[in-house]
This record gives structure tokens, C-alpha cells and sequence, in this order.
């Protein structure tokens, strides 16, 4: 189950020789060197630790550059655990873009774009009041249903607030093309987050 950790450079689109376009997101992935190996039987579970990123040594820990360099690894600015990954995978190799083939499955997961605080028509979809006749509930968000009992808002009431800036993942994104020469990976479809922004890629079971 290959996975890998990319930066998300932008979208673009490709012609394909049967005249078929395809709206591709493009990734730079890896290469990313694996930095310690989690087991059932020391840890509780099983992992790999992929690093990505390069950058200097100024920009990182004594304690981050000393765990990099028990793994012969470049100073490198990102570090991140794939649970249940095949173990077949030793401290000291890198793992690259050639793991995985043109159309394969794979799930993305990275940080949304933040939107900041927003009110319920945008974050949640409400329709908006009527906007005639003197009406003040053009966008309020109406009753929330509280009365005399329970005399307070429920847990979970859709309301305003911050929109985005979380983890999400995107699921069912095939591969349509794979650059080796360049680390990249060209996916159908959209994938979570900003420009250079970091992602997680992994085949989608």
C-alpha cells in the first residue's frame, strides 16, 4: 500500500492522444527518505515515518536534526506516519513516485483552504430570509430551537463560525500520469488545500 507525502503545485489540464482532456491536479511528491519504522511489538502499532521537504539545518531542532540524521536523511522540513503501511519498507530508503502506476486509486488528504469566520449561508448552506417587504432576516440564521427546556443550545447546532482550515481528505482521485524524472504526480480531480501546500497521498483501498 504505497504512500507518500507531496507539495501541491497548481492544476492544469492535459490532451490526451485519444483526444480526451483530462483535468489534472499536479503534486510534487517525495522524494522521501523513511525515517524510522513502527511495530506492533515495540510500538503498539504499525507505521512508516516518511520525511519531505528539504530545508536547512537552521530551521529545525537539535532533537529533529539528530532523528533525521540516525536515518541518514537530509535536513528535511516535514515529518509524518502512515499507519498501517507494509513493513517491507527499511530506515535509510526513499520512497518516490515510481510506487505508484497511471490509473491507480489514491486518497489525498491535506489542509483546506481557511475562509475565516463565516455565517451560515455560506458555511452550512441555509437558504436565506425573504429580502422584500421590510424584512430584517435576510441572512440571520433564525431559531436554534432552545426553549424553556432545556433553556440552552444544544451540542452541535450548525451556526457561524471559522469555515475551513481543517484536515480533509479526497478520496477516489486517480493517477493519469507519473513523472519520475520530475517527482510528479498528475491526478484527475481536485485535491485538498492551498498552493504548496503539503499533502498526504495514499492508495485508496
Amino acid at each position: 500500500m504505497p504512500a507518500i507525502l507531496a507539495k501541491k503545485l497548481g492544476m492544469t489540464q492535459l490532451f490526451m492522444e485519444d483526444g480526451r482532456i483530462e483535468r489534472v491536479t499536479v503534486l510534487e511528491a517525495g522524494p522521501c527518505p523513511v525515517t524510522a519504522i513502527r511495530s506492533e511489538e515495540k510500538d503498539g502499532y504499525n507505521a512508516v515515518q516518511l520525511a519531505f521537504g528539504a530545508t536547512k539545518e537552521k530551521h529545525l531542532s537539535k532533537a529533529e536534526l539528530g532523528h533525521l540524521k540516525k536515518a541518514d536523511a537530509p535536513p528535511m522540513r516535514h515529518v509524518v506516519e502512515f499507519r498501517d503501511e507494509a513493513a517491507e519498507l527499511m530506515v535509510g530508503e526513499t520512497v518516490t513516485v515510481e510506487a505508484f502506476e497511471v490509473g491507480q486509486k489514491v486518497k489525498v488528504a491535506g489542509t483546506s483552504k481557511g475562509k475565516g469566520f463565516q455565517g451560515t449561508i455560506k458555511r452550512h448552506n441555509f437558504a436565506s430570509g425573504p429580502k422584500s417587504h421590510g424584512s430584517h432576516n435576510v441572512r440571520a440564521p433564525g431559531s436554534i430551537g432552545a426553549s424553556a427546556w432545556p433553556a440552552r443550545v444544544m451540542k452541535g447546532i450548525r451556526g457561524p463560525g471559522q469555515m475551513g482550515n481543517k484536515r480533509v481528505t479526497q478520496k477516489g482521485l486517480t493517477i493519469v500520469q507519473v513523472d519520475p524524472t520530475q517527482n510528479l504526480l498528475l491526478v484527475r480531480g481536485s485535491v485538498p488545500g492551498s498552493r504548496n501546500g503539503v499533502v498526504e497521498v495514499r492508495t485508496d483501498a
